[in-house]
């Protein structure tokens, strides 16, 4: 029987090398994205190899999400897979200088659109059973804070937290839920966070040799197939060049 996944957030980064890395096995997919020529494209170019359905919405709409998900085809019903993977950062400037703005959408995108997927979702992964895999796609920054950090790692924080909640109230169903949390990767994502500007992403990545989005698909991958049962509850992962930074202190005799 074939397997079918749905990936959030899959017109770039980790959602697009998931889906291309799903398709290459054969997998179903299901694909949402805001942009609607990216999501078109991809979906034209992978069904060359698989069966693909595409959806243009934005996970932070519930009553879109609902719609959609309840209006799946049948052939793509009865999941095997969720890839929470929609999600973004906005600015890197200290809280005091933050645009509110910003600070609600990352909360409305990294918290209530996992949410949404996830609840909405539940019902088919749990028909599906045994096997089944809801994975986060969090980040260190959850773990361990830092500069600029404020909000955006208060929500991969909770994803993690989220993710641990979820296998208590999953026991028994045979749904697997694993979070995925990486360090310094090379993506759109950055480009994103500092609002276009390619001189501070470039500088964000000289000479690290970060993780590429590749890299992430291909450890979702494994994580997903892994036997029916062992769950990875927790997996983070950094390119060699990063790690841990000391504490701050401030020598300014001011504080």
């Amino acid at each position: 029987m074939t397997s079918t996944v749905f990936i959030t957030g899959a017109t770039s980064g980790f959602g697009e090398a998931c889906a291309r890395r799903f398709a290459q096995a054969g997998w179903s997919l299901v694909l949402t994205g805001r942009r609607q020529e990216r999501l078109e494209a991809l979906c034209a170019e992978l069904s060359q190899q698989t069966e693909v359905h595409g959806l243009v919405l934005d996970v932070r709409d519930r009553k879109a999400m609902e719609e959609a998900i309840n209006n799946l085809p049948p052939s793509f019903a009865k999941l095997r897979g969720l890839i929470n993977n929609a999600g973004l950062a906005l600015g890197a400037d200290p809280a005091p200088k933050c645009d509110l703005d910003d600070w609600e959408t990352m909360v409305d995108t990294n918290i209530k659109g996992l949410m949404y997927s996830t609840r909405l979702l539940l019902p088919r992964l749990i028909a599906h059973g045994r096997g089944a895999t809801i994975l986060n796609v969090g980040s260190v920054a959850g773990n361990y804070p830092y500069p600029g950090s404020h909000v955006y790692g208060g929500t991969k924080a909770f994803v993690g937290q989220f993710s641990l909640s979820l296998r208590c109230d999953l026991q028994g169903t045979g749904v697997r839920v694993s979070n995925i949390e990486p360090g310094l990767c090379e993506s759109e994502f950055s480009l994103v966070r500092f609002a276009g500007d390619q001189a501070r992403y470039d500088a964000t990545y000289a000479g690290a040799e970060a993780i590429q989005p590749e890299d992430i698909a291909e450890t979702i991958f494994w994580i997903m197939n892994q036997p029916a049962h062992i769950n990875i509850n927790s997996l983070e992962l950094m390119p060699v060049s990063q790690a841990w930074a000391g504490f701050s202190i401030d020598r300014s005799g001011k504080a």
